[in-house]
């Protein structure tokens, strides 16, 4: 069932998922001919759009739901929101509910848990069949079936299986060039391409100059049931009294031919052909080992395929497993593509509620990948497992309520058995947290707050103590994991208000932090604030990057990071303890750090009623894209914004949900905020190189190459490979729209691939 909170922003007569007869069929339909019949055709049968006489609603099965889809559209798809009045909207309903007697509840014989245990057993559905996330792939998944057909419409495909299977369900067989025989469904198909999946459910991605032979069977795979009268109304009275969520997961056995098990993803650069997570390893390294493209033939890279979003300012970093790649989009549509020629194989779309938009960004960075499946974090503050082969919806948990305010934006991290997720919660009066989520189940392990919680005498940071309870810290980007030590380290961002710190004075523990924590148990090992009392809304959410080096002649692990506040930070990963720290980026707030790592406020740097002058702006020395660092070159490289703004405060009521700032900065329009790649010494903190850019990003990321290159991308558009050594420019793209991602590489048939996101679309490069 869809969540409750759809339906607060519709008319009470609606929440009954009944249209009023008072709306007049006959008014209905004169209004469907006026508005809606260009594409569905004049008696709603289909033509460019789909046949809406069926009674199967793919967005939706209540009157609420058609109304919505009628005045607000169907976002991803070619449905346009009508300015209709609402009054007109409940008519087309009606006549549309009309056209199957009505579409009201009806009576369903037959007992749900015997035909649970039909389905799951002696019947056989499960074999091909999902529900609830348990079952067969080679089927369509039937969690949503009860909603979409009436009990006749599912008995009778139970009982007479269709002469025409579903799309993406065709049976066939087909004989590769080496004279290979498979037989299974296929899910997709264009001039070019073809992706099948066998009968044992494994994913075959075939070019079609790779095939000799295709013959399509053009019935049904379904056989027609041998089932008793009882019988088939026990799984018909499943089928539509039974939720998805009711079915549980307690065992889950991934794919023999397809399982990401976390020793590959500890070990991802043991596997240089693929991108196993939203960093390309645990360390946060955004490193490729592939080494095909060299500054000495990065020139001659050319586009090879690219994939269109549905929406724009994407800022997805996608992950590539075995010649598959799977991307997500602003608006948590999601789609897997075959890495070679981008053409997909299947695509995720999440009908979302109205979130509080000024709380969060309308986003989102990236799938997680554990065994044979995904994990997806939401805008409404959900977590989604999906079926890594088919998209299927195995489990949806909520992590947080979107109608607070709460947010999700990020790619999750997958460790061993868990899935680990922060939550947006800085400019609206709340409170930060990081979660752990049983991968099999969806059931949370635990919650570890990013502000001090009662008990705690980090409380003792906030004055008044209850200010920690709307105090911000945000965890809005994926963390790292160091195996050896088994810890996971997770960055928070700014209290809140923002700008205003006269409500909560002291150092407001543990925001615009990094914490180590226990996978296990979420309990804190230490931390360290690099911007104790943030006033400028320098959020610490960048990369923890984990390295080993002998730093001044001993061997440690590190944690490095390039902080919002333009400082460059070394800590002992271990300990928490103060290494390094020197400034990366212009300021004009800090004299330095002193050595415990703590900075050394100038004075008249906090913003004040009338505004106080101050560098970085809030964006930041550099922000969330990535950074690289080479193990080669034993370099850091991070993007640069060096713009200033002017600060001032405002004391605000409280009101979680609502925007909770306390002031604003005003950016140096006439400066600009010119940006710049830098190489960092990470043992020194010493800048080796410097490339300039017309404008910084605090989105645009970098990728670095065991073959010497730097790929880096800017707001304007270029995606540009540098060389890793001296900063050299050596080759550029123009893609047309905003880059607001990182690059990663992969390969597929001994060939290098280069993929970003920009705007809209996502682009792919390898060498001729």
């Amino acid at each position: 069932m869809r969540p409750s909170g759809f339906f607060p922003l519709l008319p009470a007569v609606l929440l009954a998922g009944q249209v009023p007869q008072s709306s007049g069929v006959e008014t209905g339909y004169k209004l469907f001919q006026k508005n809606c019949a260009a594409c569905h055709g004049a008696e709603a049968k289909g033509g460019r759009g789909t046949d809406l006489t069926t009674g199967r609603w793919k967005w939706g099965t209540s009157d609420a739901d058609i109304l919505r889809n009628i005045l607000t559209g169907i976002a991803g798809t070619q449905m346009p929101a009508f300015s209709l009045p609402e009054e007109e909207g409940r008519a087309i309903v009606a006549w549309l509910r009309s056209l199957r007697g009505g579409g009201r509840e009806e009576r369903v014989a037959g007992d749900p848990k015997a035909g649970r245990t039909l389905f799951f057993g002696s019947a056989g559905c499960s074999r091909c069949h999902m529900f609830g996330g348990q079952g067969g792939r080679l089927g369509p998944d039937l969690s949503g079936i009860g909603e979409e057909k009436s009990a006749a419409e599912l008995e009778k495909d139970i009982t007479q299986p269709g002469e025409s299977p579903r799309e993406g369900y065709q049976t066939a067989e087909v004989r590769t060039a080496d004279g290979s025989f498979i037989r299974g469904v296929i899910r997709n198909e264009d001039t070019f391409s073809l992706q099948m999946m066998d009968e044992r459910e494994k994913l075959h991605l075939f070019l079609t100059t790779s095939l000799r032979e295709v013959t399509r069977q053009h019935r049904s795979l379904m056989p027609a049931a041998n089932l008793t009268a009882a019988e088939l109304d026990n799984v018909i009275a499943f089928l539509k009294k039974t939720e998805p969520s009711d079915i549980g997961q307690d065992a889950w056995t991934p794919s023999s031919d397809f399982n990401v098990s976390f020793q590959r993803i500890r070990n991802a650069r043991e596997e240089p052909q693929n991108w196993l997570t939203y960093w390309g390893d645990y360390q946060g390294t955004h490193y490729s080992p592939l080494k095909y493209i060299t500054p000495a033939n990065v020139k001659s890279l050319k586009s090879q395929w690219s994939f269109q979003f549905a929406g724009t300012n994407v800022e997805n970093t996608p992950i590539v497993v075995d010649g598959i790649m799977f991307v997500t989009g602003p608006l948590n549509n999601a789609a897997a593509l075959d890495a070679r020629t981008g053409h997909p194989i299947w695509r995720y779309t999440r009908r979302l509620p109205s979130v509080h938009a000024q709380c969060t960004v309308m986003t989102n960075r990236g799938f997680a990948i554990l065994g044979d499946r995904l994990y997806m974090a939401t805008l409404d503050a959900h977590l989604v497992a999906l079926d890594a082969k088919t998209g299927n919806v195995i489990w949806d948990t909520t992590v947080a309520d979107y109608r607070q305010g709460f947010s999700i934006t990020l790619a999750p991290l997958a460790l061993d058995g868990k899935i680990i997720v922060g939550i947006t919660a800085g400019e609206c009066a709340l409170a930060g947290f990081v979660d752990a989520y049983d991968a099999t189940t969806g059931k949370k392990l635990w919650r570890t707050y990013s502000t001090a919680q009662k008990g705690d005498p980090a409380r003792a940071s906030w004055s008044p103590e209850s200010s920690a309870d709307i105090g911000g810290g945000p965890t809005w980007m994926t963390g790292t994991y160091d195996a050896e030590t088994d810890t996971l380290f997770w960055t928070t961002g700014n209290p809140g208000a923002d700008y205003d710190g006269t409500t909560r004075l002291g150092d407001n523990l543990y925001t615009c932090s990094v914490l180590a924590l226990s996978p296990a148990t979420g309990k804190l090992k230490w931390y360290f604030q690099f911007t104790p009392h943030d006033v400028h809304d320098w959020d610490a959410t960048e990369t923890p990057v984990l390295i080993d080096g002998r730093f001044r002649g001993r061997a440690r692990r590190l944690l490095i990071q390039a902080n919002r506040n333009a400082f460059f930070y070394v800590l002992d990963r271990e300990t928490g303890e103060f290494l390094l720290g020197k400034p990366f980026a212009h300021q004009t707030w800090a004299k330095g750090l002193d050595d415990k790592g703590r900075p050394i406020v100038l004075p008249n740097t906090d913003p004040t009623p009338v505004g106080v002058y101050v560098c970085p702006d809030a964006s930041g020395g550099t922000n969330w894209a990535a950074p690289s660092y080479d193990p080669i070159t034993s370099l850091f490289f991070v993007t640069v914004r060096e713009g200033c703004a002017l600060y001032t405060r405002k004391t605000i009521p409280a009101q979680p949900g609502d925007p909770f700032t306390g002031g604003s900065e005003q950016a140096d329009r006439k400066r600009g905020a010119p940006g710049a790649v830098r190489a960092i010494d990470p043992l020194t903190g010493e800048i080796r190189w410097s490339f300039p850019m017309h404008l910084g990003s605090s989105a645009a990321g970098l990728l670095s190459t065991a073959g010497g290159l730097v790929f880096a991308a800017d707001p304007e558009g270029s995606l540009i490979a540098l060389d890793a050594r001296t900063g050299a420019k050596l080759w550029h793209y123009q893609t047309g729209g905003e880059i607001r991602s990182s690059a990663i590489s992969y390969e597929m048939d001994g060939k290098q691939y280069v993929a970003i996101a920009g705007d809209s679309t996502l682009f792919t490069f390898a060498l001729p």
